[in-house]
């Protein structure tokens, strides 16, 4: 294995729980109404410091989506997904946007979502894997 390379952000940051790796910028949310099993999920235009694992057809709430899991390059724990295609003409918004589950980052302030603030599914942007 090599070196491991790690972009460092600047500004309102939000980081894997497990070992604080910058992963995204609050400036690059597209959406704060995205739910997934765990709670609350952002949809991203863009993070950093991640590995995009292997392409698999997933069934969520909005319909049939080609995604990827993403795994944290500082720990190798798994923080959201990458929407790789989406099969219904209304979802292609999504593709190539990152999720991050927010029970698995911290967030700009600090604060770790726990799994009882705000839990419920719906809505036109929900997803739930």
């Amino acid at each position: 294995m090599g070196l491991l390379f790690v972009i460092r952000l600047e500004g309102r940051i939000y980081s894997c729980k497990h070992c604080q790796t910058h992963l995204a910028l609050s400036h690059d949310i597209l959406s704060r109404t995205f739910h997934c099993r765990h709670g609350k999920a952002y949809l991203f235009n863009k993070v950093v410091n991640v590995t995009v694992g292997l392409n698999e057809e997933r069934m969520m709430m909005t319909g049939m989506h080609t995604v990827a899991d993403i795994f944290c390059v500082g720990c190798g724990s798994i923080v959201g997904w990458k929407y790789e295609a989406a099969h219904e003409k209304s979802q292609k918004y999504k593709e190539g946007k990152f999720i991050l589950e927010r029970f698995k980052v911290t967030g700009p302030d600090g604060s770790n979502y726990l799994l009882s603030h705000e839990v419920h599914v719906g809505g036109s942007d929900t997803d739930d894997v």
